[in-house]
């Protein structure tokens, strides 16, 4: 079976600049990409939306900003699984709807890489799927350490995917990814 592409939160909410200022200017075209060419393979697609339990939040439910960006709205045949945790696999359907996909290697991308994306990825990982994280396909932020040392968004994403290559997932980029996908390397 073809390996799912799980996109994690892109909505209008990530945009929000209480999160603090992103990085990664080329992550959501390159995402785009990566998200056209699944859809043209074939291969299945899940989406992530973020379903926050705090009426404050922007990603709370009923809130304009609560919408997927529309070019990440799912299409009629593609999953929406809903969340109210940092990781997609916590009290939702994501492990069955993968079961029933018959999945067992993921793609991996959206945001916020070192909240939503790295505790999915972590969690996936530790469950037994084979995952690929296309470095050019997250979002970060910029974070201030518990030393109160600030770092910048590229700083914190070349940390995080630093630690999850090889531990949870292969870190590569989108067109390799791609490519593999057109030569059926991945599938």
């Amino acid at each position: 079976m073809s390996a799912t592409l799980v996109i994690i939160d892109m909505q209008i909410a990530i945009d929000d600049p209480k999160y603090g200022k992103q990085g990664q200017p080329e992550a959501e075209a390159n995402m785009v990409k990566l998200l056209n060419h699944w859809r043209q393979m074939g291969n299945g697609v899940v989406h992530i939306q973020d379903n926050s339990l705090d009426p404050e939040s922007p990603y709370y439910p009923g809130k304009p900003s609560h919408a997927f960006k529309p070019e990440f709205a799912p299409l009629d045949h593609e999953t929406v699984v809903e969340k109210q945790t940092n990781n997609a696999f916590i009290g939702t359907d994501l492990m069955a709807v993968l079961e029933e996909i018959g999945s067992h290697e993921l793609v991996i991308c959206g945001g916020h890489l070192e909240h939503c994306v790295e505790s999915t990825v972590r969690m996936a990982g530790n469950l037994g799927f084979m995952v690929f994280l296309p470095k050019d396909c997250v979002i970060s932020v910029e974070a201030k350490d518990i030393n109160g040392k600030n770092w910048g968004a590229d700083e914190v994403q070349a940390l995080t995917l630093g630690i999850i290559d090889g531990s949870y997932a292969k870190v590569l980029q989108s067109t390799d990814l791609m490519m593999d996908t057109a030569n059926s390397t991945i599938q």
